[in-house]
């Protein structure tokens, strides 16, 4: 829009923002703080308190994207004082087509659907019923799983892990090491092109992806990875490895095997 500017945030080669850039970028006009809980490339957390604190001080309106943390670890709006926070029911197994929107109390909000009175005249349109009773069983079954979901799926990640990075040559993590998702895993392998290194795995059942599902259909680089690494080739090398609650280890084994296998012909 005509007089309305976007600023991007840098991140460091980990892919952690730093506070002092946030609060150097935010001025008199700003108007939202619009930043994720964890990035949905790498699964790097961002300090989401410590940036709702800040935006809060400074006057500003703070949204949360937290759809990839969603399922995977708490959500409390009382310890993230976020004036927006949304999530989407499909990264916790609720049925494709369905999210959330939480709105502060006297949070402003303009209707983007247009049409009725529904949700206290948030939006128009008639709800779909099955998608909603969908993610909120969706929702029910993730928090009762939620206090073993660490401890179950960080020691297959890990596993699977240095598994890639020790067992074939060239190959580099992409985020920080521990500050991550406990599911998610972003992986450099030095020479070869990532949709090339996708296809094998593909073959086998196994279906890791080379970004964002939102950019399927581009052939652009990962953006995440490029800002991380703005001068290496990392950006086009790179796949990622997202693992679940009911991932087991003979599948993380065959998953191992695959990834060596697809390296070693692509380099052969």
């Amino acid at each position: 829009m005509a007089g309305h500017r976007l600023t991007c945030l840098p991140v460091d080669p980990d892919g952690l923002l730093k506070l002092a850039d946030l609060e150097a970028a935010i001025i008199d006009q700003t108007a939202i703080v619009s930043l994720v809980w964890a990035s949905n490339e790498t699964g790097v957390l961002f300090p989401v308190g410590r940036i709702a604190e800040i935006c809060r001080s400074r006057g500003v309106l703070y949204h949360c994207d937290a759809v990839q943390a969603a399922g995977k670890m708490e959500i409390d709006v009382r310890k993230v004082p976020a004036d927006y926070l949304s999530l989407t029911g499909h990264k916790f197994h609720a049925p494709k087509g369905i999210g959330a929107l939480y709105v502060r109390r006297k949070a402003p909000f303009s209707p983007y659907i247009h049409g009725g009175h529904q949700e206290r005249n948030r939006r128009g349109g008639t709800k779909s019923v099955p998608l909603i009773v969908g993610m909120g069983k969706a929702a029910e079954l993730a928090r009762k799983q939620l206090p073993d979901y660490e401890k179950k799926v960080r020691p297959l990640r890990d596993k699977l892990e240095e598994g890639v990075l020790n067992s074939i040559p060239d190959t580099e993590l992409n985020g920080h090491k521990t500050l991550r998702l406990a599911n998610t895993i972003n992986i450099t392998f030095h020479g070869i092109e990532s949709e090339a290194l996708l296809i094998l795995p593909d073959k086998e059942g196994i279906c890791p992806s080379s970004g964002s599902a939102c950019l399927a259909d581009s052939d652009e680089p990962s953006h995440v990875i490029k800002a991380m690494k703005p001068k290496s080739a990392a950006s086009r090398q790179m796949i990622r490895f997202s693992l679940d609650a009911a991932t087991t280890g003979d599948e993380v084994k065959t998953t191992l095997a695959a990834a060596e296998r697809a390296a070693e012909v692509l380099r052969g």
